[in-house]
């Protein structure tokens, strides 16, 4: 049992235990007891962060199977080695050299010095985040639909945002607070912080102590804070501008818009495609050009160590900084002064390679078990479901169980990862000292 069995299997856990709970009658709207595939599927696209429905979340499932939906979603976004050390530590059990490699591996970081603190400065974090969300949102959903409702939505919206998981209580998700100023900033806060990573939000916080009180010793920023921050910056920015400027002439969402709606909807969209899966416009009403945006961006996704999916801003970037340095005919990969050992490069591959495979392979068969469904909203559906986005063309309800069930299998490796998933499969690989002579062939 190596470590990425351990954390492959204990996502396959939850799920499991996830799915009986959805499979209850106390779950359901009507009392009675829920289809298996709707369970299954309602409960992977939950830890795994999603956001893909099958069904109305709001109407199908009564308060205990959407309080289930929020759990499993928050039980995804920590993720479960962050969840069981959690456990141990409430406990008093102290965890072993095998615990403390676990954590390592799941933060693709050495944090073997201090992990007790981390895993509670982790939970904290999410805490505070999610009540200031809700104390934010409460007096709007209380407006709408009384104290009690209002109280529900913000917890539920919150928790949701915070973890990228993109479920929704309204039928048409966040549509009618298109241009509520509140909502929009918050739930995209909500989604950025949740979705950038726990390191980046430490190194800002220590940042921010150090000015406040005045510290003399100088701070200096990770290469992977400088990375993840500069990256997603510029893929909020050119996102924004993208969907303003390929929708803002389409009857179908933003041409009647008023401007500061187009914009709010703009910023939006492009918060959101980074794999949060809540939506302020109707997708399926999107240009061919808009729809390919959404596609990029989800691919891409959030950052390590966050709640999000995708290959990561990290890995975008570094496939980016290779690509100018081979067209600027250097033998190294330099970023922000540091030269990037070839290892991460390969790994940064690895994943794309892997992740680009995975979507295309789950293309072809979702296309070949329902045909007649466009082409391009398959990809949408699939690159959606493996980046643990959520957004839809409005295609998920109609596909068939086969389909489901393959969708449900792409939640699972985008959220584990293709390279943990592999290496959980073959097992840890062992090393030798045997080396080939070097050769060379064409490329490009």
């Amino acid at each position: 049992m190596t470590i990425s069995r351990t954390i492959c299997l204990g996502f396959a856990a939850i799920i499991a235990v996830g799915t009986f709970s959805l499979l209850l009658p106390i779950s359901t709207s009507s009392g009675e007891w829920n289809d298996p595939i709707v369970a299954l599927f309602t409960t992977t696209s939950a830890v795994c962060v999603t956001g893909l429905a099958v069904v109305d979340t709001g109407t199908y499932f009564s308060f205990w199977g959407q309080l289930f939906i929020a759990l499993l979603a928050q039980v995804g976004g920590l993720g479960y080695m962050t969840l069981n050390t959690f456990l141990l530590i409430l406990i008093g059990k102290r965890f072993d050299l095998r615990q403390k490699l676990a954590i390592q591996d799941s933060f693709d970081r050495p944090l073997l010095q201090g992990s007790r603190s981390l895993i509670k400065s982790i939970i904290a974090t999410t805490l505070i985040g999610e009540i200031t969300a809700i104390f934010i949102m409460l007096p709007i959903f209380a407006k709408d639909f009384g104290l009690d409702k209002g109280l529900w939505f913000a917890i539920f919206h919150s928790v949701s945002a915070w973890n990228n998981a993109g479920f929704g209580l309204l039928p048409d998700n966040l549509v009618q607070y298109r241009g509520s100023i509140v909502i929009n900033l918050t739930i995209t806060g909500l989604i950025i912080f949740g979705g950038i990573g726990y390191q980046v939000i430490f190194e800002m916080f220590t940042w921010l102590r150090n000015k406040w009180q005045r510290s003399r010793e100088k701070f200096m920023f990770s290469l992977n804070f400088k990375v993840a921050v500069s990256t997603t910056i510029f893929l909020l920015i050119v996102g924004t501008i993208a969907f303003f400027l390929t929708e803002s002439n389409d009857a179908s969402n933003f041409a009647n818009l008023p401007l500061k709606e187009k914009i709010l909807a703009a910023w939006f969209q492009s918060v959101t495609a980074r794999t949060a899966g809540f939506n302020t416009i109707d997708i399926g009403k999107m240009t061919t050009a808009g729809l390919f945006v959404t596609m990029a961006l989800m691919f891409i996704g959030a950052s390590p160590a966050g709640t999000g999916g995708g290959i990561k801003t990290t890995t975008f970037r570094i496939l980016a900084n290779a690509t100018k340095a081979i067209l600027q005919g250097k033998e190294s990969v330099v970023v922000y002064e540091r030269t990037l050992p070839a290892s991460l490069i390969f790994k940064a591959v690895a994943v794309t390679f892997g992740s680009t495979v995975t979507v295309i392979i789950a293309t072809v068969l979702v296309s070949a078990v329902d045909r007649g469904i466009d082409l391009i909203k398959v990809l949408f559906e699939v690159i959606s479901a493996f980046g643990t986005v959520g957004l839809s063309t409005g295609i998920t309800a109609s596909l068939s169980a086969a389909a489901k069930v393959i969708l449900v299998s792409v939640m699972y490796i985008g959220r584990v990862g293709v390279l943990l998933l592999v290496a959980g499969i073959i097992g840890d690989t062992k090393p030798t000292l045997v080396k080939y002579p070097e050769d060379n062939m064409l490329v490009g």
